[in-house]
């Protein structure tokens, strides 16, 4: 395609954009409260805790309000309690669900009780973290293997001569953990200065990636760069170098954005965050359900919600991402105000989708 032609295109896009940007803002009273009755969506994600699955559930939420659709919101406590959450997929079936948006805790163990969903003819989207199953309608999500290339290029921005490199994975039965650290590590280990690579896994909670992290700090003097791919372990890594006063001979690069990961980007004690978005997560998701019970088929069987780097340099746009989602979440009734808000977090999503942001 000639430049000239692309841009035409470009511009014929954000023209459309712009306009559906500017009808959603206005549309303060079309959108219908969904009813009472018969559940139709049930969301069951890994945790219901976390600024990562509040902000699913925001976007989430703002298209069941668009499309008039019951949803229920329900997770495990516990990050790794995938007993738990094939009984909430269990519930579900009992309730006559007519989808299940579903991120799995453990990409095995939560594939039988899938495959029994979906031969009740249940449709199953899948959201951020995948199951082992063939009978997923759509996922939706993070390109993992390529946010894992993300962090090793972020990671390579260290300017040291020899890089020891420590990374924190979470739960090895975590499809999302498993592709990021391979997509980091066909990175890095591309680089002659890459001397050593040492992995510790941990619960996905921040006091046990806290303890890892410092126990492996504190055992490899040499480590200088230290990768971590969730906001559990991102937080605990993040405590652990302040615990340990490694901010300034350390590199650190985590995983996903809250205000506190933010702040702590801006303090120095981590250097670069891969930043996912699960607004626009929560809201394909519900729009993709809705989709599937008006019978609409032939959509894509694969959406990729993009990722981005945040630096130093451009925190303050994460803090401000970070603030609007926080008011996205706590989100309840449709009113103006708010949908202005969902307009221009899909509107960053859609943008980057396209590669002009």
């Amino acid at each position: 395609m000639g430049e000239s032609m692309r841009k035409q295109k470009m511009k014929k896009i954000l023209s459309l954009l712009a306009v559906g940007v500017l009808l959603l803002m206005s549309m303060s009273g079309c959108g219908k409260e969904a009813e009472t009755g018969k559940t139709q969506v049930a969301m069951i994600v890994k945790s219901t805790e976390s600024a990562f699955f509040k902000s699913v559930f925001a976007g989430a939420r703002a298209a069941a309000t668009e499309y008039n659709l019951n949803v229920t919101f329900n997770g495990p406590e516990s990050e790794e309690d995938y007993v738990t959450q094939n009984e909430m997929v269990r519930q579900a079936m009992e309730d006559g669900v007519d989808v299940i948006v579903f991120s799995a805790v453990d990409y095995n163990a939560n594939a039988e009780i899938i495959g029994q969903a979906a031969q009740r003819g249940i449709k199953i989207v899948v959201i951020d973290s995948d199951v082992n199953s063939s009978m997923v309608s759509c996922r939706i999500g993070t390109n993992n293997l390529q946010a894992g290339v993300k962090a090793a290029e972020a990671a390579l921005a260290a300017g040291e001569d020899e890089l020891y490199i420590g990374i924190v994975n979470y739960d090895v039965n975590s499809a999302n953990g498993q592709q990021r650290e391979l997509g980091f590590r066909q990175t890095v280990e591309q680089d002659p200065r890459v001397k050593d690579i040492t992995t510790i896994n941990v619960l996905s909670t921040t006091e046990d990636a806290r303890a890892g992290a410092k126990e492996m700090l504190l055992s490899d003097s040499r480590i200088n760069v230290v990768v971590t791919f969730n906001e559990w372990t991102s937080l605990g890594v993040g405590w652990a170098i302040r615990d340990l006063d490694r901010g300034d001979r350390t590199q650190v690069v985590a995983f996903d954005s809250n205000v506190v990961s933010v702040g702590m980007l801006e303090t120095g004690e981590v250097d670069a965050l891969i930043v996912q978005n699960p607004y626009a997560m929560g809201y394909l998701g519900v729009e993709t359900a809705a989709n599937l019970i008006n019978g609409q088929t032939g959509g894509p069987s694969v959406i990729d919600t993009a990722t981005t780097i945040v630096t130093r340099e451009n925190s303050g746009r994460a803090r401000r991402y970070c603030s609007l989602l926080k008011r996205e979440s706590n989100y309840s009734e449709p009113h103006s105000q708010n949908r202005s808000f969902r307009a221009i977090l899909l509107l960053m999503w859609l943008l980057r989708r396209i590669s002009i942001t």
